[in-house]
């Protein structure tokens, strides 16, 4: 129970960290975000139990398509008429070269078609690390402007200052609820290199932790000067 994450105890707590935003910042969009980030991890729990099924209909696919081409090379075989005599070295060698272009062409035809089910998920993981990639750095946009010196100097705003309404210890619940979301964010990228553990994936997964942990270490900076 405890040495692998589980979907859905992060999806409940996205939604109680999606309620206590909204309870703080009602209608805000920090909450929206953090209700699309609900949303992706909804639909990643979808795919991680796809991942984990297999897709019946491909497999069928492709079995029939590999008979079929067994079947039209044994055929082939057999409506030869084959004539046998001593060959001279120059055609065994052009012959050797001719078998050696078809095996290599068959391998790379069949291994295509094995991994077809595979590459149909790796890509739609990617497509949800994607999404993932991008909600983290929405996330970085609206905490951007939140700027703790502004608060505590009590500078006076230009014309063009973004407005800032949150008071210190709003800003420092506002932070607060930044960097949760970029850690569960981190989380439901590890899910899937979990359950798809290939380099690809693996890369990509990585590079969303480690965007998150960069992102959530300014938040954190911003928090300790707003704490001093």
């Amino acid at each position: 129970m405890y040495k692998e994450l589980n979907i859905k105890k992060i999806i409940t707590t996205i939604a109680k960290l999606n309620i206590r935003i909204d309870e703080r910042f009602k209608q805000s969009s920090i909450s929206r975000v953090c209700s699309e980030l609900h949303q992706a991890a909804t639909k990643a729990e979808l795919s991680i139990q796809e991942l984990i099924k297999s897709n019946h209909w491909v497999r069928t696919g492709v079995a029939i398509v590999v008979l079929v081409f067994v079947m039209a090379l044994i055929y082939t075989f057999l409506v030869i008429e084959w004539e046998f005599r001593q060959p001279t070295l120059s055609e065994i060698i052009q012959v050797s070269e001719a078998l050696i272009n078809d095996v290599i062409l068959v391998s790379a035809a069949l291994f295509f078609l094995i991994t077809f089910e595979q590459r149909i998920k790796r890509r739609k993981v990617l497509r949800e690390l994607h999404r993932l990639r991008s909600i983290a750095h929405v996330i970085d946009m609206h905490q951007l402007t939140k700027d703790p010196s502004m608060v505590i100097s009590g500078i006076e705003r230009t014309e063009n200052s973004p407005l800032r309404q949150l008071t210190a210890a709003e800003l420092m619940r506002y932070l607060d609820y930044c960097s949760e979301m970029f850690s569960m964010i981190g989380k439901i990228a590890a899910l899937f290199s979990e359950r798809l553990p290939e380099s690809e994936i693996v890369s990509a997964a990585n590079d969303i932790e480690s965007l998150c942990t960069g992102l959530s270490q300014k938040v954190w900076q911003k928090m300790v000067f707003l704490g001093k």
